[in-house]
């Protein structure tokens, strides 16, 4: 969805934003990607036989590409999803790093 997105939505707030706003039928099983205003967070609902499924990835560091004019709005593969959850764009040759932490005790 383009632009920000209240992530305090769950499910049902998330579901009505894709049957209201953009009058699509959440139950086709296609994942719905919502971000943030920071784009540190995406959630991705989708209908999955008897129910519904959210999912929720926050980066610590760096932000997802996220389109800001409906021109740059696209239908993802799921492989092309995995590139945006690395943090690839279709220009961009490399993901975000990845982050170690140490336990200190």
């Amino acid at each position: 969805m383009l632009g920000a997105t209240d992530m305090r939505k769950a499910v049902n707030g998330l579901s009505m934003l894709v049957a209201d706003h953009l009058d699509l039928d959440i139950f086709t099983g296609n994942f719905f990607v919502f971000c943030n205003r920071s784009r540190t967070i995406i959630k991705i609902l989708y209908w999955e036989r008897n129910g519904f499924c959210l999912w929720q990835k926050r980066l610590e560091k760096h932000r997802f590409a996220w389109p800001e004019q409906a021109e740059e709005v696209l239908e993802f593969s799921q492989r092309e999803l995995r590139w945006l959850l690395d943090g690839l764009t279709p220009g961009q040759l490399k993901a975000h790093p990845d982050l170690y932490f140490e336990k200190l005790f």
